[in-house]
C-alpha cells in the first residue's frame, strides 16, 4: 500500500471545503472539522484534513484547487471563523507550501492572503454534520455555496475529478 501523505486546509465553511476534495482523484479521505494553529492552541477554524496519495496528486495541485475553491485574495469579515490556510505538520512540508504559495501567486491579480500554519490541533466535526454534500446535495446551501465550488472544479481542474 502506498503511503499516505496529510495536509490541512481551511478558508471557507468546512462543508464546502470537504464537498470539493470529496471529489479529487487521489484524495482517499477527507476529515471535516476544527484546526487550530501551533501558534494559536485556543482558536480553532473551520477546516479539513486531508489524507491524500502523492502519486496521484501533487500538493501543489491541492493547493491551486484550494486557492480557486476559496475567497483566497479576500480579508473578509468572517477570517476570524475561517482562517484563509494550509495547515502543514512538519519544516519540510511547511517550507514546500510557501514555495507553492509563492509560485501560485501569478496565477491571482490580487495579493493571496492564504498562508501556511504549523497544525495545532483538531475536533471533528459532529457527524451529523459530516459529509454534509454527499448526504444531501439538494439543500439550499448545497445549491447556494458548494455547487458553485463545484462547478469551478469542474471547469479548471477536470483532470482530477474523481
Amino acid at each position: 500500500m502506498k503511503e499516505l501523505h496529510r495536509i490541512g486546509f481551511g478558508g471557507g465553511c468546512h462543508w464546502c471545503t470537504e464537498a470539493v476534495f470529496q471529489a479529487i482523484k487521489g484524495v482517499k479521505e477527507v476529515k471535516q472539522g476544527y484546526i487550530s494553529t501551533a501558534q494559536e492552541k485556543e482558536t480553532f477554524y473551520e477546516g479539513i484534513l486531508v489524507n491524500y496519495d502523492p502519486g496521484s496528486i501533487s500538493l501543489q495541485a491541492l493547493i491551486e484547487i484550494h486557492l480557486q475553491t476559496h475567497q483566497s485574495t479576500s480579508n473578509h469579515s468572517m477570517r476570524s471563523k475561517y482562517l484563509s490556510a494550509v495547515y502543514t505538520f512538519n519544516t519540510k512540508q511547511n517550507s514546500e507550501v510557501l514555495d507553492i504559495l509563492n509560485t501560485l501567486q501569478e496565477k491571482f491579480e490580487k495579493p493571496i492572503i492564504t498562508s501556511a500554519y504549523y497544525f495545532g490541533k483538531f475536533k471533528a466535526s459532529r457527524p451529523e454534520i459530516t459529509n454534509y454534500y454527499k448526504t444531501d446535495p439538494e439543500r439550499p446551501f448545497c445549491k447556494l455555496y458548494i455547487d458553485p465550488k463545484i462547478k469551478i472544479l469542474e471547469d479548471k481542474f477536470q483532470r482530477f475529478i474523481k
